[in-house]
């Protein structure tokens, strides 16, 4: 018997004494085969079923912010991203090196499948949401890595996202930190009973579509939780949990202690100046108080992952804190 085959039985113990110490970190992904750095592959369960994929993959395109995020919060820099929009680019809350050189691939929802072939992956990230009907084309592209949905799981799919990435052990104080830092945040608003206390809504102006103040099954309302903040009664009128949609006739309904306000797409066919100028809004609490604050969208709305959600605590921390 070989010098690697005797090293085998001792390797698959270790590696189920590390499957063990990292929990659920682990969960979305089977054992594999390979030798040496980057060598090999492993088996990742995704929404569309298992894939295997290389055990350290370098060539990683992203097609949705979520996923971008991941692949920066583990210090991955992706070859690819798709971007939100034709004018915005790459999220700005991303530290310019984490994306230098990194390929447009065309929009989210609708990415240049050539351009992503023509960059060689050796992984594609993105969603169910996004990518279901062109998860085909792109598996004969790369192992495409697919969670069912963005947004509200997004904490379940930094997991996945690891796991394809060979991340797991990073990925594992990516999440220690984040938690944290949210007990600090807590902290400096005066500890959790003060937290709750304080009733903080999200509203979000959105061109050509309803005003949506933001339930708790989202990206930014599961932020406001690790934070420990109180949210208002109307949250949870959210359909599904995710936003209660309103005109700017019912605009007041979104009143709160404190009220943080993005904007997607133009702000005047977003009806911004006509609700904000309305008598309605201008007789909310948080617009009587000083307590309302312009967010970027890209951040608390579409950042969906580690990277994003310390920023949002940041911000959070110097609005509130006293």
């Amino acid at each position: 018997m070989s010098q690697n085959h005797r090293r085998r039985p001792l390797l698959a113990a270790a590696a189920l004494l590390v499957a063990a110490a990292l929990g659920p970190l682990l969960s979305a992904c089977t054992s594999g085969s390979g030798d040496g750095p980057g060598g090999g592959t492993h088996t990742v369960r995704t929404a569309m079923g298992e894939v295997k994929v290389k055990k350290h993959p370098q060539r990683v395109v992203v097609l949705d912010t979520a996923e971008l995020d991941s692949a920066v919060t583990l210090g991955i820099r992706p070859v690819g991203a798709t971007r939100a929009d034709t004018a915005s680019g790459f999220p700005e809350h991303l530290r310019a090196e984490s994306v230098r050189g990194t390929k447009d691939v065309g929009r989210i929802g609708a990415p240049d499948l050539e351009a992503v072939a023509a960059l060689k992956p050796d992984l594609v990230l993105t969603n169910k949401d996004r990518d279901a009907q062109r998860y085909d084309e792109l598996s004969k592209i790369a192992p495409t890595v697919m969670t069912a949905a963005t947004g509200y799981p997004w904490k379940d799919n930094f997991r996945t996202h690891a796991e394809a990435l060979g991340k797991a052990a990073e990925a594992r104080k990516a999440v220690a930190a984040y938690e944290a830092h949210a007990r600090e945040v807590t902290a400096a608003l005066g500890g959790p009973e003060r937290a709750a206390a304080l009733k903080v809504n999200v509203v979000r102006f959105v061109e050509g579509s309803a005003i949506r103040i933001y339930g708790r099954k989202n990206f930014i309302g599961t932020v406001l939780e690790d934070a420990g903040l109180g949210r208002p009664a109307v949250v949870d009128r959210a359909k599904d949990g995710f936003s209660y949609d309103v005109g700017p006739e019912q605009i007041d309904q979104a009143d709160a202690d404190a009220l943080f306000t993005s904007v997607y797409g133009d702000p005047d066919r977003a009806r911004v100046p006509r609700t904000t100028g309305s008598a309605l809004w201008k007789g909310m609490k948080a617009v009587r108080e000083g307590r309302t604050f312009k967010v970027d969208d890209r951040l608390w709305i579409q950042g969906i992952g580690y990277t994003a959600a310390h920023r949002i605590l940041d911000e959070l921390r110097a609005h509130l804190a006293d």
